[in-house]
């Protein structure tokens, strides 16, 4: 006896749009909201790049604080292509400060000699070794081949300072985001009914679809409204800054995804040194600098406030300030 079996794909589908050199457009089936939003969430803030961290500032005349214009230069992107295997963490690095294994040091170096100077990125030059050819270098597309503008000089004015490029991630700061903007849509016409769309007149004018709507179009007016309907289509739009191309954007967010599901499994499970997940505990945040660490002498395990348990943290327990009741900090408020 012969069977037939409509066999359709297993597992997560991708189909491209559009891929240009700075965007790509695509849509993601056979997952649910959470997991699409997840990608969503990993490609703005996990996915690793290079940016100036460090500003020595020498000589400064312009009419820019110093302040202002070490930040201007975090904010100019830089060219982090393999940064995620060729970079080190400058926490993680056994250098004592900073080395080729985990910084990229710029120079600047830019005099007035008459009427107006402008500076612009492509006068950043890249001191010394790195760990490729191109990782450092700012990041330059506009048809001048000038880039961000840092300062203007008057005459006599001067900029000269050294800078020091690491690796990190936009959870720690906005100038290590990979994207411009990540578009994300699903059920562009509201048939789940999960927006209430505020309008005055009419909203069909007021808020028109987007071109996804073509291949997700409204239901019909009459049609019965299904309370058990998930979304299945997820449109994304990922539009890169030039420090590193779209499609290794998303493959960056999805390994730094599979990390953190990998640690939270090992967790879960019991597993590594101590219970806690052994190396891949540092991918939840463990070995982040910003992440909570008790103080010396306190083992800040878990307690359990519904049966009376004392914490780390409890009634005269001495903290760094000293011995402090709850309702009084050692600071007398």
């Amino acid at each position: 006896m012969d069977y037939e079996m409509d066999m359709e794909p297993q597992g997560p589908q991708v189909k491209i749009s559009d891929l240009e050199p700075y965007r790509v457009t695509f849509k993601l089936t056979q997952v649910d909201l959470a997991f699409a939003n997840s990608i969503r969430r990993t490609i703005l803030a996990e996915v690793p790049t290079l940016a100036l961290d460090l500003i020595e500032i020498e000589s400064n005349t312009s009419v820019l604080p110093d302040e202002m214009l070490a930040h201007r230069l975090g904010m100019i992107p830089l060219n982090a292509k393999n940064c995620e295997q060729d970079l080190e963490y400058t926490r993680d690095c056994d250098c004592e400060d900073h080395c080729v294994r985990c910084s990229v040091t710029l120079s600047l170096h830019a005099r007035c000699g008459s009427g107006l100077m402008a500076v612009y990125a492509r006068d950043l030059m890249v001191q010394g070794e790195r760990m490729n050819d191109t990782i450092g270098d700012p990041v330059i597309t506009d048809p001048e081949r000038k880039g961000p503008l840092i300062a203007k000089l008057r005459k006599g004015q001067e900029i000269k300072l050294t800078c020091l490029a690491k690796k990190g991630t936009a959870k720690e700061h906005a100038k290590w985001a990979p994207t411009a903007a990540v578009g994300f849509e699903y059920d562009p016409c509201n048939n789940l009914r999960h927006v209430d769309y505020w309008y005055e007149q009419n909203p069909a004018a007021e808020w028109p679809v987007s071109n996804n709507a073509d291949d997700d179009p409204a239901a019909p007016p009459d049609a019965p409204f299904d309370y058990d309907a998930e979304p299945e289509k997820f449109y994304f739009d990922v539009e890169s800054i030039g420090n590193l191309e779209p499609d290794m954007i998303i493959q960056q967010s999805i390994i730094s995804l599979q990390h953190k599901l990998a640690a939270t499994v090992s967790v879960l499970s019991g597993e590594g040194e101590d219970g806690h997940g052994g190396e891949d505990a540092d991918m939840m945040g463990a070995g982040d600098p910003d992440a909570y660490e008790p103080p010396e002498g306190i083992d800040g395990g878990l307690i359990s406030y519904g049966n009376g348990a004392v914490g780390g943290w409890g009634a005269s327990a001495q903290t760094p300030y000293g011995a402090t009741p709850y309702g009084q900090s050692a600071y007398g408020f």
